[in-house]
């Protein structure tokens, strides 16, 4: 039954003449029980090195965002304040990264709430618990970093990650008027009540 929910028709994006709308918003209101980091048969786990760049950037493209390159990833992540190596995880084949996530703050006070930021897997590589391994990761990172709460931003159309993400302990959050309508069509299309 989840095969058929996940489907193509379910995988809408927005087009680009549609006004968009803010992305669904999730928490985890607390850091308590978390899902074991379990690496599946033929895959490994690590953080950033140097020149992880290029790899990144494969992973991003097209799922979080499109024409990443190597400056602009050194833009809007190396480079900023709140970006440290051993935050940023990769899931790996034949030592390839082929997802990633990253530990976060949302300003660089924050103390309290810690972001799941930037969660994405190659599309030859989904449907193998890639993501669920990341956003594990990150969230033990999260508790190491004495965060008490872990938030995420995510899509409608995003469907496998929201089941990953409820599975881990997230639950929505209504913080924009098109929020509840839009949680009630994707639990819909999931077959869960809200």
């Amino acid at each position: 039954m989840f095969r058929r929910l996940l489907s193509r028709r379910f995988r809408k994006r927005p087009s680009a003449s549609e006004k968009p709308l803010p992305q669904l918003e999730m928490l985890r209101e607390d850091l308590e029980n978390l899902p074991e980091v379990l690496i599946p048969p033929g895959y490994g786990l690590r953080t950033y090195k140097a020149g992880d760049e290029s790899a990144w950037c494969a992973i991003m493209e097209g799922n979080v965002g499109r024409n990443w390159t190597v400056e602009t990833c050194r833009e809007q992540l190396i480079n900023d304040l709140r970006f440290h190596a051993e935050n940023l995880f990769f899931a790996t084949c034949d030592g390839r990264p082929v997802a990633s996530a990253c530990a976060w703050r949302k300003t660089p006070d924050a103390e309290t709430v810690g972001e799941v930021h930037m969660v994405a897997v190659l599309e030859t590589h989904r449907r193998r618990g890639l993501g669920h391994l990341v956003n594990a990761a990150v969230l033990h990172r999260l508790k190491t970093l004495n965060f008490q709460q872990a938030h995420l931003l995510t899509d409608d159309w995003r469907l496998p990650a929201i089941k990953s993400y409820l599975t881990a302990g997230f639950r929505p959050q209504h913080t924009h008027s098109s929020h509840p309508e839009r949680w009630k069509a994707v639990f819909e299309k999931l077959g869960i009540s809200d």
